[in-house]
């Protein structure tokens, strides 16, 4: 895989480097761009500069950046309708579902995680071979590290499926290294979450949650459990997500969004003080027919009329008798001091909750997880009596209302449930296979043992 073919040295300089240009993730006096790898984790300040680093490219590029993988997933599946004739980018063929192993959106996916996986492992092993660092600081920065990396070989695993697992920065391994198959990254990925949640305290190291905690490793490690069918380890990890006095739900549907708010688990902040977060952007048209993309009819018909969802996180635009619908739930796109991108919040933790119940059979338990969203946007709580399968088809609409444009929830979660072949049924040119995306060819080509392709590709 060439994007391993870095030397440790240069991956250290340009993370000091893009943490000193209008960074503003860290208080601290950041060091010159100059200096060399076996200095960086001499002492803490360096260290979360270069952690600092990790995260502005978790933020500018990766499926965590707010224009990412909400649009991808969002046009793969059935929540986003693309309108753009001139896009040569790969995502009308995404939106088409008729992507294949070129397609220019899929490699870019592709390789910037990749690059992110290999920063995280430089992070890993410099830490592992620091002399100087105090012990809860190498504790700290190693536990969010393969928290970031567990989080980013999720994310492939549940794109790509089988995929290369790379542990270390050394390019003479990782240039030639094989796939995974997918149930043993499962199973490495709890190992390395359980290590996380060891190493990490639930404390914030700053006021605004733009770091990860140990909670949020649980929330990862408790979705690893799910794909595995082990609901009672996850149960009792979201559980105690929710217990924790650090979280709230937030019941006012207007300040969802929000940085300030207790029910967040982790946002990233934008680049500079006043930046608009890229979603605001991303979906943002007005007075004017869609040019790239509007949420399709399907997702806006889905919601019931009194849902406060639909009034508060949607805007309509009509231009002559047509009227089109982009997602509002970011609303400030200029001088922005209230908004950063929401990675994780707490009704992911309920919502999973409730799946984790009703997967059970314990659906009387489930309801009140599944009705705190339903209520907070003014609908009707659901009761008793209600089959195991009713609420299952309950709470993956509730996911779609209420995660819409939001870190490709839609794909990950119908996969999980094993409902995307149904919900997408009726897509133009939607097959079984494409619940994986193929292996970029240009790295298969690079690197033969990464064969073979995924079906249908």
């Amino acid at each position: 895989m060439k994007h391993y073919k870095q030397l440790y040295i240069i991956t250290i300089m340009l993370l000091l480097n893009s943490v000193t240009s209008c960074e503003k993730l860290i208080e601290i006096d950041l060091p010159s761009n100059q200096i060399a790898s076996d200095q960086v984790f001499v002492d803490v300040a360096t260290a979360d500069a270069v952690m600092a680093g990790l995260y502005s490219g978790l933020r500018d590029s990766s499926p965590f950046a707010g224009d990412q993988s909400g649009k991808l997933f969002g046009l793969y599946t059935d929540d986003l309708d693309f309108y753009s004739t001139t896009a040569t980018n790969g995502l009308p063929e995404i939106a088409q579902n008729l992507q294949n192993d070129s397609n220019a959106s899929i490699y870019t996916d592709w390789s910037t995680v990749y690059n992110q996986i290999y920063v995280a492992n430089a992070i890993i092993e410099g830490v592992e071979h620091s002399q100087s660092l105090a012990q809860a600081d190498r504790n700290r920065i190693r536990g969010e590290a393969l928290m970031v990396r567990s989080m980013l070989l999720l994310y492939l695993q549940q794109v790509y499926g089988d995929i290369p697992f790379p542990s270390t920065t050394d390019y003479q391994i990782n240039q030639n290294i094989s796939k995974t198959n997918s149930t043993q990254v499962l199973t490495q990925l709890v190992t390395d979450l359980k290590e996380s949640t060891d190493l990490l305290s639930d404390a914030y190291r700053n006021a605004e949650r733009i770091f990860p905690n140990r909670k949020m490793a649980e929330l990862l490690l408790a979705k690893v459990y799910m794909l595995q069918e082990q609901w009672i380890e996850a149960e009792i990890l979201l559980k105690g997500i929710i217990q924790n006095p650090l979280y709230q739900f937030e019941t006012d549907i207007t300040k969802v969004f929000l940085k300030s708010g207790t029910h967040i688990l982790w946002q990233l902040k934008p680049k500079n003080s006043g930046d608009a977060t890229k979603e605001s952007g991303t979906y943002y048209f007005t007075n004017s027919a869609p040019t790239t993309m509007a949420l399709s009819m399907g997702l806006v018909n889905a919601f019931s009329t009194g849902d406060l969802r639909k009034q508060n996180w949607m805007a309509a635009v009509t231009v002559g008798s047509t009227t089109w619908y982009r997602a509002d739930k970011y609303k400030n796109r200029s001088t922005n001091t209230t908004e950063y991108s929401i990675i994780a919040r707490l009704e992911e933790v309920y919502l999973l909750l409730a799946e984790t119940l009703a997967y059970q059979d314990k659906v009387d338990e489930a309801l009140p997880y599944l009705n705190k969203t339903r209520q907070r946007a003014g609908l009707t709580a659901f009761t008793m009596p209600m089959t195991k399968e009713d609420a299952l088809n309950e709470i993956i609409s509730e996911d779609r209302k209420e995660f819409f444009t939001e870190m490709g929830h839609r794909f990950l979660d119908l996969k999980r449930m094993g409902k995307l072949d149904a919900a997408l049924q009726n897509k133009p040119n939607w097959k079984t296979y494409h619940r994986l995306w193929p292996i970029p060819q240009q790295d298969i080509l690079l690197n033969p043992n990464l064969k073979p392709q995924n079906e249908g590709y």
